[in-house]
């Protein structure tokens, strides 16, 4: 049997087909080398298209951003060749009629990304970067639903700590969270005490938290903070031990689906 053909895109529009299960699927858009005045190094963005993106035109659609997003679809640049295949899970749910459709925007991470990833002056940076520059640019080349409810963001490791920080500091902006794997750890637990502290509303907000075996007891002791600040499990609050789980690009890519599926299932229930 042939291998399945799938049309790609780059920045400049040119057209080509990759064939083969480790390639891209679907249409996607690379901007490279972007500067930004927030950041201190350039970097690229991967944008990935619904399917009837070019097919419906008056259509808008809501948008996922993900942190390192050189591993979230693309085998050729992504860590030891494993990416998290977002692409092929996103389209299997789509095609299936279980998901909204929606637009996948992956920053590349930089030299800086432990700093950018965290609570750091250049985390903030990252942060403001997120929610004003790269989402300005977003919504100005791609047909977008603009509101917060709309907007979400997803992240592995240093990369969940940062999608969290994100939709707590910017919930204006951003309404819901993916943290997979976190390292909510780093820098001596700071984040934990800055949930701590908090005595404000309870943000709305949904926010999804799991691990493998790695980072297990800071995802439960995340989910018991969150849930004495007022979040309800199933409604604005999941959390997911994947039991046996290494901290890898493979793991975090074989139960996208659980996050997916409670931000943009079309069921209630979701999974």
């Amino acid at each position: 049997m042939p291998k399945p053909l799938f049309i790609t895109k780059d920045v400049q529009g040119k057209r080509f087909l990759r064939s083969g299960r480790d390639k891209i699927v679907g249409d996607v858009i690379y901007h490279r080398e972007q500067s930004y005045s927030h950041l201190n190094h350039k970097r690229d963005i991967i944008v990935w298209l619904p399917p009837s993106y070019k097919i419906d035109r008056t259509k808008h659609y809501p948008v996922l951003y993900m942190h390192d997003g050189q591993n979230i679809m693309d085998p050729k640049t992504a860590y030891i060749g494993v990416d998290w295949r977002v692409d092929e899970t996103v389209s299997k749910l789509i095609k299936s009629n279980l998901m909204n459709e929606v637009i996948i925007v992956g920053i590349y991470n930089s030299p800086d990304r432990l700093e950018e990833y965290s609570d750091s002056v250049k985390g903030h940076h990252y942060l403001k970067y997120l929610a004003t520059e790269l989402k300005e640019f977003i919504d100005s080349n791609y047909r977008t639903l603009t509101d917060r409810e709309n907007t979400s963001v997803m992240g592995s490791s240093m990369g969940g700590l940062i999608s969290f920080l994100l939709v707590w500091i910017y919930p204006n902006v951003f309404s819901k969270t993916a943290c997979l794997s976190s390292a909510f750890y780093f820098d001596n637990n700071k984040v934990f005490r800055m949930i701590e502290k908090y005595e404000g509303l309870k943000k709305h907000i949904k926010i999804y938290i799991d691990s493998g075996e790695d980072g297990k007891r800071d995802a439960q002791k995340m989910f018991s903070l969150l849930t004495s600040k007022g979040y309800i499990i199933g409604e604005d609050l999941d959390y997911y031990y994947d039991k046996g789980a290494l901290h890898t690009e493979k793991a975090w890519g074989d139960r996208l689906e659980r996050p997916l599926l409670f931000f943009l299932g079309k069921k209630s229930d979701g999974y």
